[in-house]
């Protein structure tokens, strides 16, 4: 209930009228029936932003520490997405990579849409990282399709370490539905999961226009503040 009434009549109209956000290949999205949407991250905005735009409810996967922040501003973070119905992840492990997917498979199971960042994390600078193979895994083991999707404008309003967003317009392009049933069975094989991850990602940076960058994010963020 929160979600509708937070998207329909709270905070989605008010996004609409600021950001005034350009919506391309909207009709690649399916109507019904389970699917993953798979985008860039660029923005703490995309968390909101592409939601916003779509007519059915999206469930996002989101990283565990939006729901154990500290103090006021962490309680109502948690408050806030635990009512969207968004599910946090622990990105800690290999075991907690594989709770992440199975509650993105469970999602599916309910013939939801299920937002997911390959990436894993925010781009620091713009550009687009490789892609971790949890989406491939998913769309494999659902047999579901993949609708990339491409943020485009949300780092310039909203780069990692803003606050408040810069208030000017973005766009939002979905490209065709991908679909990997040739790859049926092969959830378990790593070459597999490898291509139809990288496919994925192939995807978001023809739709994105960004630079490619075949590390994981993560790494080079780290590699650059040591």
């Amino acid at each position: 209930m929160f979600y509708y009434v937070l998207k329909h009549a709270l905070l989605g109209p008010l996004l609409k009228l600021l950001f005034r956000p350009r919506v391309e290949g909207l009709e690649h999205v399916p109507e019904e029936g389970a699917a993953i949407v798979a985008g860039n991250h660029l923005s703490f905005s995309d968390h909101f932003l592409m939601p916003v735009v779509l007519s059915r409810r999206i469930t996002f996967l989101a990283k565990q520490e939006y729901f154990t922040g500290p103090g006021l501003k962490g309680r109502l973070t948690a408050a806030f997405f635990r009512s969207a119905g968004q599910i946090p992840v622990d990105r800690s492990g290999r075991e907690a990579g594989r709770a992440a997917i199975r509650e993105g498979l469970g999602v599916l199971a309910k013939d939801e849409l299920l937002g997911i960042y390959p990436e894993g994390t925010r781009s620091h600078d713009g550009r687009l990282y490789k892609g971790k193979v949890g989406v491939a895994v998913m769309a494999l083991t659902a047999g579901v399709k993949v609708v990339p999707c491409a943020m485009v404008g949300t780092f310039e309003i909203q780069p990692p370490g803003r606050v408040l967003p810069r208030i000017r317009r973005v766009t939002i392009r979905f490209g065709e539905p991908l679909d990997f049933s040739r790859y049926a069975g092969l959830a378990g094989e790593k070459a597999a999961v490898r291509a139809v991850t990288d496919e994925i990602m192939y995807a978001i940076m023809r739709l994105s226009g960004q630079e490619y960058v075949d590390e994981y994010a993560a790494k080079v963020k780290a590699a650059g503040s040591s």
